[in-house]
Protein backbone atom coordinates (compact mmCIF):
# COMPACT_ATOMS: atom_id res chain seq x y z
CA UNK A 1 0.00 0.00 0.00
CA UNK A 2 2.25 2.60 -1.20
CA UNK A 3 1.67 6.60 -0.94
CA UNK A 4 3.86 9.29 -0.28
CA UNK A 5 3.70 8.68 3.41
CA UNK A 6 4.84 5.27 3.30
CA UNK A 7 7.86 6.25 1.41
CA UNK A 8 8.71 9.14 3.76
CA UNK A 9 8.61 7.09 6.58
CA UNK A 10 9.93 3.66 5.20
CA UNK A 11 7.16 1.91 6.49
CA UNK A 12 4.54 -0.73 4.86
CA UNK A 13 1.52 0.76 5.40
CA UNK A 14 0.23 5.02 5.71
CA UNK A 15 -1.11 4.59 9.36
CA UNK A 16 0.72 7.04 12.17
CA UNK A 17 0.29 6.32 15.91
CA UNK A 18 -0.72 9.41 17.16
CA UNK A 19 1.60 11.39 19.74
CA UNK A 20 -0.48 10.15 23.09
CA UNK A 21 0.38 11.84 26.54
CA UNK A 22 1.13 8.86 29.01
CA UNK A 23 0.36 6.74 26.73
CA UNK A 24 3.04 6.74 23.66
CA UNK A 25 5.49 4.32 25.46
CA UNK A 26 8.12 2.22 24.20
CA UNK A 27 5.94 -1.01 24.28
CA UNK A 28 2.61 0.47 22.06
CA UNK A 29 4.98 2.01 19.27
CA UNK A 30 7.21 -0.63 19.05
CA UNK A 31 4.12 -3.05 18.40
CA UNK A 32 2.56 -0.44 16.21
CA UNK A 33 6.15 -0.22 13.84
CA UNK A 34 6.12 -3.98 13.97
CA UNK A 35 2.55 -4.37 12.22
CA UNK A 36 4.09 -2.71 9.52
CA UNK A 37 2.74 0.92 10.48
CA UNK A 38 4.74 3.93 12.49
CA UNK A 39 4.77 4.16 15.75
CA UNK A 40 5.19 7.14 18.09
CA UNK A 41 6.71 7.67 21.60
CA UNK A 42 5.77 10.99 22.99
CA UNK A 43 8.56 12.77 24.70
CA UNK A 44 6.83 15.08 27.33
CA UNK A 45 4.81 11.79 28.94
CA UNK A 46 8.52 11.65 30.10
CA UNK A 47 10.28 13.56 32.75
CA UNK A 48 13.32 14.42 31.40
CA UNK A 49 15.26 14.80 28.33
CA UNK A 50 17.69 11.83 29.57
CA UNK A 51 14.36 9.67 29.98
CA UNK A 52 13.51 10.20 26.35
CA UNK A 53 16.85 8.45 25.95
CA UNK A 54 16.41 5.44 27.71
CA UNK A 55 12.22 4.87 26.34
CA UNK A 56 14.16 5.29 22.49
CA UNK A 57 16.28 2.56 23.54
CA UNK A 58 13.38 0.51 24.74
CA UNK A 59 11.79 0.86 21.79
CA UNK A 60 14.89 -0.76 19.86
CA UNK A 61 15.16 -3.35 21.61
CA UNK A 62 11.44 -4.13 20.83
CA UNK A 63 11.53 -3.38 16.82
CA UNK A 64 14.02 -3.03 14.19
CA UNK A 65 11.53 -0.88 12.16
CA UNK A 66 11.15 3.16 12.43
CA UNK A 67 9.58 5.17 14.30
CA UNK A 68 9.53 8.86 15.63
CA UNK A 69 9.16 11.25 18.35
CA UNK A 70 6.30 13.20 19.05
CA UNK A 71 6.92 16.88 21.05
CA UNK A 72 4.65 19.07 22.12
CA UNK A 73 5.28 22.41 22.31
CA UNK A 74 3.40 24.63 25.04
CA UNK A 75 0.21 26.29 23.82
CA UNK A 76 0.37 28.63 26.82
CA UNK A 77 3.84 29.14 27.78
CA UNK A 78 6.40 31.64 25.84
CA UNK A 79 9.46 30.84 27.61
CA UNK A 80 9.65 27.40 27.55
CA UNK A 81 13.12 26.43 26.46
CA UNK A 82 13.38 23.02 24.16
CA UNK A 83 16.96 22.69 24.03
CA UNK A 84 17.11 19.78 26.50
CA UNK A 85 14.50 17.43 24.52
CA UNK A 86 15.90 18.68 20.99
CA UNK A 87 19.06 17.63 22.13
CA UNK A 88 18.02 14.24 23.35
CA UNK A 89 16.24 13.88 20.15
CA UNK A 90 19.35 14.60 18.12
CA UNK A 91 21.66 12.18 19.77
CA UNK A 92 18.45 9.40 19.55
CA UNK A 93 19.07 8.75 16.01
CA UNK A 94 15.45 8.99 15.43
CA UNK A 95 14.54 10.85 11.93
CA UNK A 96 11.21 11.88 12.20
CA UNK A 97 9.39 13.94 14.96
CA UNK A 98 5.55 14.79 15.27
CA UNK A 99 5.18 18.17 16.33
CA UNK A 100 1.84 19.62 17.86
CA UNK A 101 1.14 23.50 19.31
CA UNK A 102 2.42 26.10 18.96
CA UNK A 103 5.04 27.97 16.43
CA UNK A 104 6.57 24.84 14.95
CA UNK A 105 9.59 27.52 13.43
CA UNK A 106 11.24 27.61 17.44
CA UNK A 107 12.40 23.88 16.28
CA UNK A 108 12.08 23.48 12.69
CA UNK A 109 15.68 23.97 11.84
CA UNK A 110 17.34 22.77 14.36
CA UNK A 111 15.64 19.51 13.38
CA UNK A 112 16.22 19.88 9.89
CA UNK A 113 19.85 20.70 10.42
CA UNK A 114 20.23 17.19 11.39
CA UNK A 115 18.04 15.65 8.60
CA UNK A 116 15.16 14.71 11.02
CA UNK A 117 11.32 15.08 9.20
CA UNK A 118 8.63 17.24 10.34
CA UNK A 119 4.84 16.12 11.25
CA UNK A 120 3.11 18.83 12.53
CA UNK A 121 -0.51 18.74 13.73
CA UNK A 122 -2.75 21.61 12.21
CA UNK A 123 -6.56 22.14 13.31
CA UNK A 124 -7.27 24.48 10.30
CA UNK A 125 -6.13 25.06 6.86
CA UNK A 126 -4.65 28.47 7.69
CA UNK A 127 -2.52 26.42 10.19
CA UNK A 128 -1.43 24.25 7.95
CA UNK A 129 -0.74 26.41 5.03
CA UNK A 130 1.62 28.34 7.80
CA UNK A 131 3.30 24.83 8.78
CA UNK A 132 3.82 24.06 5.03
CA UNK A 133 6.03 27.38 4.46
CA UNK A 134 8.01 27.37 7.83
CA UNK A 135 9.87 23.70 6.22
CA UNK A 136 7.42 20.91 7.84
CA UNK A 137 7.07 17.79 5.28
CA UNK A 138 3.59 15.92 6.74
CA UNK A 139 0.58 17.99 8.14
CA UNK A 140 -1.30 15.75 10.33
CA UNK A 141 -4.84 17.90 9.88
CA UNK A 142 -6.45 17.05 13.15
CA UNK A 143 -10.32 16.95 12.52
CA UNK A 144 -12.91 18.25 14.83
CA UNK A 145 -13.69 14.70 15.70
CA UNK A 146 -10.31 14.26 17.47
CA UNK A 147 -9.05 13.59 20.66
CA UNK A 148 -7.00 16.63 22.75
CA UNK A 149 -7.10 20.06 20.97
CA UNK A 150 -9.13 19.91 17.95
CA UNK A 151 -8.75 23.92 17.54
CA UNK A 152 -11.71 26.18 17.94
CA UNK A 153 -12.90 26.20 14.29
CA UNK A 154 -15.55 23.09 14.45
CA UNK A 155 -14.55 21.63 11.10
CA UNK A 156 -15.46 18.11 10.50
CA UNK A 157 -12.75 15.56 8.48
CA UNK A 158 -15.77 15.42 5.94
CA UNK A 159 -14.57 18.79 4.90
CA UNK A 160 -11.08 19.71 6.52
CA UNK A 161 -9.06 16.98 4.55
CA UNK A 162 -10.17 17.89 0.93
CA UNK A 163 -9.66 21.42 2.37
CA UNK A 164 -6.51 21.10 3.76
CA UNK A 165 -5.52 18.57 0.37
CA UNK A 166 -6.82 21.83 -1.91
CA UNK A 167 -4.48 24.28 -0.23
CA UNK A 168 -0.78 22.55 0.26
CA UNK A 169 1.31 20.59 -1.49
CA UNK A 170 2.92 18.41 1.08
CA UNK A 171 2.03 15.22 2.31
CA UNK A 172 -1.28 15.14 4.47
CA UNK A 173 -2.22 12.76 7.65
CA UNK A 174 -6.11 12.44 8.14
CA UNK A 175 -6.56 12.57 11.89
CA UNK A 176 -9.74 12.77 14.00
CA UNK A 177 -12.23 9.80 13.61
CA UNK A 178 -10.25 7.27 12.17
CA UNK A 179 -11.09 3.93 13.55
CA UNK A 180 -11.12 1.33 10.79
CA UNK A 181 -10.39 0.78 7.28
CA UNK A 182 -13.41 2.22 6.13
CA UNK A 183 -12.83 5.81 7.47
CA UNK A 184 -9.29 4.98 6.06
CA UNK A 185 -10.61 4.54 2.69
CA UNK A 186 -12.79 7.72 3.00
CA UNK A 187 -9.56 9.42 4.48
CA UNK A 188 -7.47 8.24 1.29
CA UNK A 189 -10.20 9.44 -1.51
CA UNK A 190 -10.68 12.74 0.31
CA UNK A 191 -7.21 13.38 -1.02
CA UNK A 192 -4.72 11.88 2.42
CA UNK A 193 -1.39 10.10 2.11
CA UNK A 194 -2.19 8.24 5.37
CA UNK A 195 -4.11 8.24 8.53
CA UNK A 196 -3.16 9.28 11.95
CA UNK A 197 -4.85 7.14 15.22
CA UNK A 198 -4.85 7.76 18.84
CA UNK A 199 -7.76 6.12 20.43
CA UNK A 200 -8.03 3.19 18.54
CA UNK A 201 -4.30 2.65 19.01
CA UNK A 202 -4.93 3.28 22.92
CA UNK A 203 -7.55 0.99 22.91
CA UNK A 204 -4.93 -1.95 22.46
CA UNK A 205 -3.70 -5.01 24.65
CA UNK A 206 0.15 -3.12 23.99
CA UNK A 207 -1.32 0.21 25.49
CA UNK A 208 -0.41 0.53 29.46
CA UNK A 209 -3.19 1.98 30.27
CA UNK A 210 -5.47 0.11 32.87
CA UNK A 211 -8.16 -2.39 31.60
CA UNK A 212 -11.01 -0.63 33.09
CA UNK A 213 -10.23 2.58 30.97
CA UNK A 214 -10.15 0.24 27.96
CA UNK A 215 -13.51 -1.30 28.81
CA UNK A 216 -15.21 1.87 29.99
CA UNK A 217 -14.61 3.03 26.72
CA UNK A 218 -15.16 0.18 24.30
CA UNK A 219 -18.78 0.34 26.09
CA UNK A 220 -18.58 3.88 25.61
CA UNK A 221 -20.64 5.64 22.22
CA UNK A 222 -20.13 8.55 19.84
CA UNK A 223 -21.98 10.84 22.29
CA UNK A 224 -19.63 10.21 25.36
CA UNK A 225 -17.10 12.76 25.37
CA UNK A 226 -17.27 16.47 26.24
CA UNK A 227 -15.64 19.59 24.84
CA UNK A 228 -13.61 21.71 28.09
CA UNK A 229 -11.58 24.83 28.15
CA UNK A 230 -13.74 25.93 25.21
CA UNK A 231 -14.04 29.48 26.87
CA UNK A 232 -10.25 29.63 27.24
CA UNK A 233 -10.30 29.24 23.49
CA UNK A 234 -8.06 26.02 24.36
CA UNK A 235 -10.69 23.60 23.03
CA UNK A 236 -10.08 19.97 23.86
CA UNK A 237 -11.59 16.88 23.47
CA UNK A 238 -11.85 14.04 26.61
CA UNK A 239 -14.01 11.32 27.74
CA UNK A 240 -17.31 12.42 29.34
CA UNK A 241 -16.57 11.73 32.92
CA UNK A 242 -16.82 13.29 37.01
CA UNK A 243 -14.11 15.70 35.91
CA UNK A 244 -14.30 16.85 32.35
CA UNK A 245 -18.39 17.45 33.65
CA UNK A 246 -16.98 19.27 36.34
CA UNK A 247 -14.94 21.81 34.34
CA UNK A 248 -17.83 21.98 32.06
CA UNK A 249 -19.62 23.33 34.50
CA UNK A 250 -17.52 25.47 36.16
CA UNK A 251 -17.09 27.15 32.69
CA UNK A 252 -20.90 27.69 32.42
CA UNK A 253 -20.93 29.78 35.79
CA UNK A 254 -21.82 33.87 35.22
CA UNK A 255 -18.35 35.26 34.39
CA UNK A 256 -17.01 31.79 33.30
CA UNK A 257 -13.69 30.36 34.93
CA UNK A 258 -9.98 31.39 34.56
CA UNK A 259 -6.97 28.74 33.67
CA UNK A 260 -6.41 28.94 37.52
CA UNK A 261 -9.68 28.30 38.38
CA UNK A 262 -9.37 24.93 36.22
CA UNK A 263 -5.72 24.21 37.32
CA UNK A 264 -6.38 21.43 39.23
CA UNK A 265 -9.17 19.63 37.44
CA UNK A 266 -6.99 20.19 34.33
CA UNK A 267 -3.46 18.77 36.31
CA UNK A 268 -2.02 15.58 33.74
CA UNK A 269 -0.39 14.35 36.46
CA UNK A 270 -3.95 13.90 37.48
CA UNK A 271 -5.32 12.28 34.47
CA UNK A 272 -2.08 9.75 34.07
CA UNK A 273 -3.12 8.55 37.70
CA UNK A 274 -6.50 7.99 36.43
CA UNK A 275 -5.05 5.90 33.23
CA UNK A 276 -2.91 4.15 35.54
CA UNK A 277 -5.42 2.95 38.36
CA UNK A 278 -8.27 2.85 36.05
CA UNK A 279 -10.30 4.92 38.24
CA UNK A 280 -12.38 6.23 35.73
CA UNK A 281 -13.61 9.56 37.60
CA UNK A 282 -10.95 10.79 39.18
CA UNK A 283 -9.00 12.50 36.22
CA UNK A 284 -9.40 13.28 32.21
CA UNK A 285 -9.46 10.92 30.20
CA UNK A 286 -8.32 11.89 26.61
CA UNK A 287 -10.28 10.25 23.95
CA UNK A 288 -12.11 10.98 20.44
CA UNK A 289 -15.55 10.59 19.27
CA UNK A 290 -14.50 7.31 17.49
CA UNK A 291 -15.20 5.65 20.38
CA UNK A 292 -18.50 4.79 19.26
CA UNK A 293 -17.06 2.83 16.80
CA UNK A 294 -14.49 0.33 18.76
CA UNK A 295 -15.93 -2.38 20.34
CA UNK A 296 -12.94 -4.51 21.18
CA UNK A 297 -9.03 -4.50 22.63
CA UNK A 298 -6.79 -6.79 20.00
CA UNK A 299 -3.35 -6.20 19.59
CA UNK A 300 -1.92 -3.73 17.18
CA UNK A 301 -1.04 -6.15 14.96
CA UNK A 302 -4.68 -7.16 14.20
CA UNK A 303 -5.91 -3.55 14.01
CA UNK A 304 -3.21 -2.53 11.37
CA UNK A 305 -4.15 -6.01 9.47
CA UNK A 306 -7.58 -5.49 9.69
CA UNK A 307 -7.61 -1.94 8.88
CA UNK A 308 -5.43 -2.96 6.04
CA UNK A 309 -7.60 -5.41 4.57
CA UNK A 310 -10.90 -2.91 5.17
CA UNK A 311 -9.43 -0.38 3.35
CA UNK A 312 -8.98 -2.09 0.82
CA UNK A 313 -12.28 -3.85 0.30
CA UNK A 314 -13.72 -0.48 0.58
CA UNK A 315 -12.52 0.72 -1.95
CA UNK A 316 -12.81 -2.10 -4.29
CA UNK A 317 -16.58 -1.62 -2.81
CA UNK A 318 -16.50 1.98 -3.97
CA UNK A 319 -14.79 1.52 -7.21
CA UNK A 320 -17.37 -1.18 -7.86
CA UNK A 321 -20.29 1.18 -7.22
CA UNK A 322 -18.92 3.78 -9.13
CA UNK A 323 -18.49 1.68 -12.07
CA UNK A 324 -21.93 0.72 -11.95
CA UNK A 325 -20.76 -3.22 -11.23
Amino acid sequence: MKTRITELLGVQYPIVEGGMQWVGRAELAAAVSNAGAFGMVTARTLQTPEDLLKEVHRTRELTDKPFGINLTLSLMAHDVSYDGWLDAIVESGVKVVETAGNKPHLVIDRLKAHGIKIIHKCTSVRHACSAERAGVDVISIDAFEAAGHPGEDDVPAMILIPAARRAIRIPILASGGIADGRSMAAALTLGADGVNMGTRFMMTRESAIHENVKRTLVAASELDTTLIKRTLKRTARFYANAVSEEIVELERRPGGATYEDLKHLLSGNRGNAALAAGEIDSGLICASQVIGLIDDVPGCAEVVSRMVAECRASLEVALSTYRGE
